[in-house]
């Protein structure tokens, strides 16, 4: 029965190509196995190794069916002599095809995962180097399940495909053609299933790839919401909702459950006639073997040579065909990766390598007549200009959500403006504009919690792999974070749960700040990277940043008073604007904090 339903997924998977080749989305496969064939192509060797042994292997299958029917025929009296050679080829054929099984399934293995990792590393790079703009617009619980799922498809059938088919087609050749040697009509008979079943498929609506598709968009949305809810599990835990998050993830399952009973109804309903025709070829050959026994036209041994090889036949075309939906369910899976791969990459400017010999002296940071807007016609900055200088600290304030942390982007090279120019002036007058190389010459330390499990050291050596402990002690000092970390047991090597557990928000806050100063990058970003921390120690971390580095430019976004008096400039973002205050608007907003 399981084989039946097989079938009748192959079979559909062929209506699907048809189908494919006549609504002209064919050349979407074929582009999609183009891709995969560029690292079946890194193996070529491990495929012709991998073909040379499944023919080998079916070879010896099939001596050892022919050895088996002249053993049948001796025990049944048609034949006596040879017996012990007879033995000898069965065992050996047994044997052989043992090892040779073997050999292919640990090659399979071994190069599947060397495929697997190739690809995971090669879209890691990948996606990493996608634009931002274009990459936010997934989810990361897709991302994760095209990364991991998707990948594992392609890598299964990347080295296989090749190999399978020939291998299947030489499996059916060589049947057909030792069933035609023993008889003719047998021969047709048993191939009769085949095209049978092919040519009833055109009855059923193929939805192979359709369910792939859908499944695999359901499981996205599904690990999103789970990525979604473990990573604000404190936050679901303190507002009490855990039940209405077990709803949800009951409201998922139903969806995914609902998806699989529609495809089994599917499948039940095309499994009888694929049975009822099954068992319709199968008794046909089953009589006409028993006929030709009746009228001794053949030994028992032929006839059970004929029978075996009936079903080998069957399976050999079943397995040339049975490419086909691993051909379609890997051709969805290339096809969600190259979503990915085919997104825009970030803007690289070579030019700002030259800039590495003048970072003793620190950038300016500007933007001149910015506009910016993440959807069309709806901008979040316009016509906005903004400086920032070696030695200087200067501020971004203004309401939430009017644009201070699209400011920062911006700085970042994340997303570049749609009008005017942000870019990096160097103490000589070099000017770059900000792009994925220029972020070499900047710290950030994001709102949120940004520490990771480990240590103390190895979260703070994430941005400098070579950094001595003495450095990273004098980080943590400026930080005014080696207080409370060299009362560690361990002190800087003393474990820090994920997210920074086992510290409060402001001392995780220092320890953020302390892993952008060891950095020590010329420009220093704060985004609200302060706001945990108390008066006193907000003030005294910003003024030993200006006094430990004098040529750095500090760039704060605050809802703070406090820093305000501490800044050289002071700029609003507000009603899609960033103005520059002076000295008395920057107390008035002060007070208005």
């Amino acid at each position: 029965m399981r084989k039946i339903g097989e079938n009748r997924i192959l079979f559909n998977s062929l209506s699907t190509l048809s189908k494919k080749w006549r609504d002209g989305n064919f050349g979407e496969i074929v582009e999609d196995w183009r891709w995969i064939f560029t690292y079946t192509r890194r193996h070529r060797w491990a495929v012709v190794f991998y073909t040379v042994l499944g023919i080998l292997s079916t070879t010896l299958g099939l001596v050892g069916s022919v050895a088996g029917k002249y053993m049948i025929d001796i025990i049944t009296g048609y034949q006596t002599s040879k017996l012990s050679i007879l033995i000898v080829i069965i065992l050996s054929s047994a044997v052989f095809s043992l090892v040779f099984s073997s050999l292919i399934s640990r090659l399979s293995a071994k190069i599947g995962i060397h495929i697997n990792n190739d690809i995971q590393a090669d879209i890691f790079d990948r996606i990493i180097d996608v634009d931002w703009k274009a990459i936010s617009g997934y989810s990361s619980g897709d991302l994760l399940n095209r990364f991991n799922s998707d990948v594992q498809t392609v890598s299964k059938n990347a080295i296989s495909w090749l190999p399978s088919i020939i291998i299947a087609v030489y499996n059916f050749i060589v049947t057909f053609i030792l069933i035609w040697h023993y008889d003719k009509i047998m021969s047709l008979i048993a191939f009769a299933s085949a095209p049978v079943m092919l040519l009833m498929s055109k009855y059923f609506i193929s939805k192979q790839r359709e369910y792939a598709k859908k499944v695999k968009e359901k499981g996205s949305e599904m690990m999103a919401f789970e990525v979604e809810t473990f990573y604000n599990f404190d936050t679901i835990k303190s507002f009490g909702i855990m039940k209405t998050c077990g709803r949800k993830l009951r409201e998922w399952q139903q969806k995914l459950k609902e998806i699989s009973l529609e495809y089994n109804m599917f499948t039940i309903k095309t499994n009888i006639f694929m049975s009822v025709l099954g068992m319709i070829v199968q008794y046909a050959a089953f009589g006409y073997c028993l006929f030709l026994l009746w009228t001794h036209a053949i030994s028992y041994g032929t006839m059970t040579l004929f029978l075996e090889q009936r079903v080998r036949l069957s399976s050999a075309f079943n397995s040339v065909v049975g490419i086909v939906p691993q051909f379609l369910t890997s051709s969805v899976s290339a096809h969600r990766i190259r979503e990915l791969i085919d997104l825009p990459r970030e803007r690289h400017i070579p030019e700002s390598e030259e800039l590495k010999a003048l970072a003793e002296d620190g950038f300016e940071v500007r933007m001149e007549g910015v506009d910016f807007a993440y959807v069309e016609g709806k901008e979040v900055i316009t016509g906005s200009s903004f400086k920032a200088a070696p030695g200087e600290i200067v501020a971004l304030i203004g309401p939430s959500g009017e644009g201070k942390t699209t400011m920062i982007r911006l700085m970042l090279g994340l997303i570049l403006p749609d009008k005017g120019t942000a870019f990096l002036r160097a103490s000589d007058g070099t000017e770059v504009e900000m792009n994925a190389d220029s972020r070499a010459f900047f710290s950030y330390v994001p709102q949120g919690n940004t520490i990771l499990s480990g240590t103390v050291a190895e979260n703070m050596r994430l941005v400098r792999e070579d950094a001595t402990d003495e450095e990273i002690i004098e980080a943590l000092k400026i930080a005014c974070a080696y207080d409370f970390v060299s009362a560690l047991p361990d002190g800087i090597n003393s474990k820090v749960g994920e997210r920074g557990r086992g510290f409060s928000e402001g001392q995780a806050q220092r320890l953020a700040i302390a892993r952008a100063i060891l950095r020590d990058a010329p420009v220093l970003l704060l985004d609200e990277a302060t706001s945990a921390l108390d008066v006193t120690t907000e003030r005294q971390v910003l003024r030993n940043i200006v006094t430990s580095k004098p040529n750095k430019t500090c760039i704060v976004t605050t809802h703070r008073p406090t820093v305000l008096n501490l800044c050289s400039r002071v700029y609003r973002v507000k009603d899609r604007s960033v103005t520059e205050l002076d000295e008395a608007q920057s107390s008035i907003e002060a007070m208005e904090f």
